[in-house]
């Protein structure tokens, strides 16, 4: 009898160790760690949104203090790649292959994330809460691992194009534009939100280099078009010089701005407040230097944290929306329980279903579906006075 026992003893073990011995290790994820890997402009002509990265760092950080997920330490290896394509693919293989990351989380740039998403979904890896709106990141058919965070560009630029025909529906309308999807993004949603009215009311379109020292001739050709109105898709660095440009030129025409470039210490404060008042853009997010939200528990929640965390860093937009972004991918994680696989990771990225996250607009939540791999898709439209954003209008969709 006794023999028998063991011997099933023995055989239950062996079981076992087959077992475990069939289960495949999930890259970047062990008993104590989830590597989740980034690239951030901590140089370069975006050096401004390196801000992102840091506060995102130091939110991890709170969360591992606090335990972790499900007893897991958050391990964020970012690396600069100065807004450089070539530079994004070489530290993008880095991290897949040397540093063995879980996912891709939160790395800005239209141009350097599509120089990356092949790759990232050959290899079947998650390229996650991806820091641009360009409609390509929202294409599970096409990129099963890529997902955005931020509304796509394309569908913002319809809702400026709604907005100016709701508001002068004989408006003559120029765009400066980032010659790269970001801007063409811009460029077709505009169009689109103009419908048939687009030929006669789009009279003039001009688009720049990232590499452009200045595009300050561009912003003199515009205004040269007779144009009433400008729409200026771009990223901080270039909105701040035409929204300058225009001011030394003094052309007063009814101008957007895109949420990119929304930002008041990166984008406004250098071209001067003055020159920025009466500017529109769409937002999604509230506005930390905004004074309506200064009791706000989202808002509240956030200056605590950025006190405690990051006391160093700048309460502003940009810090928001990483603080944002990392509050999202913390969710995320959390949802998975104990099935921290790359596959379910994405399955539970595309079942969100009316996320609120503290920072989002009233009224604006995450939303995703097998089909649908854009988590926010509303807007609200916001006027600067002069000192801070003031939203009008209802919360609105494409």
């Amino acid at each position: 009898m006794k023999l028998l026992f063991l011997g099933c003893a023995l055989l239950f073990l062996q079981i076992g160790e087959v077992v475990a011995s069939d289960t495949k290790p999930v890259p970047g994820v062990s008993a104590t760690e989830i590597k989740i890997g980034n690239l951030m402009p901590y140089s370069g002509s975006a050096s401004g949104y390196s801000l992102l990265g840091k506060v995102e760092e130091a939110y991890f950080k709170k969360i591992n203090d606090e335990g972790g997920i499900n007893g897991r330490k958050i391990a964020f290896i970012s690396y600069d790649d100065a807004f450089s394509p070539p530079k994004s693919v070489e530290q993008t293989r880095k991290l897949v292959e040397s540093d063995e990351v879980f996912a891709i989380f939160s790395s800005p740039g239209t141009a350097s994330n599509t120089a990356t998403m092949k790759y990232l979904n050959q290899k079947k890896v998650p390229q996650i809460f991806v820091t641009s709106g360009a409609a390509k990141f929202g294409d599970p058919t096409k990129f099963p691992w890529t997902m955005g965070w931020i509304p796509h560009y394309q569908r913002e630029g319809v809702i400026y194009g709604k907005h100016i025909i709701s508001q002068n529906p004989n408006a003559k309308i120029a765009i400066l534009y980032q010659n790269d999807d970001f801007g063409w993004d811009y460029l077709a949603g505009l169009k689109e939100g103009l419908g048939e009215r687009a030929p006669e009311m789009l009279i003039a379109q001009a688009s720049y280099e990232t590499s452009e020292p200045t595009i300050s001739s561009s912003v003199i050709t515009l205004k040269a078009s007779g144009a009433d109105t400008l729409v200026v898709a771009a990223i901080s660095k270039f909105a701040t010089q035409a929204i300058r440009t225009v001011a030394e030129l003094a052309w007063k025409p009814t101008t957007y701005v895109s949420n990119t470039a929304a930002t008041i210490d990166t984008t406004l404060k250098p071209a001067g407040l003055g020159n920025a008042v009466g500017i529109m853009s769409a937002a999604y997010r509230k506005d930390p230097e905004d004074p309506a939200w200064a009791k706000d528990p989202g808002m509240l929640e956030f200056f605590a944290f950025m006190d405690r965390h990051y006391p160093s860093g700048a309460k502003n937009d940009i810090a928001a929306l990483g603080y944002a972004s990392a509050q999202s991918l913390v969710y995320l994680l959390r949802q998975c329980g104990d099935d921290l696989t790359r596959e379910n990771f994405m399955k539970q990225a595309a079942s969100l279903r009316n996320v609120e996250i503290g920072l989002l607009l009233p009224g604006i939540t995450m939303n995703t579906s097998a089909t649908d791999f854009v988590p926010i898709d509303q807007f609200q439209m916001m006027r600067f006075n002069g000192e801070h954003w003031v939203l009008f209008g209802p919360v609105v969709s494409p």
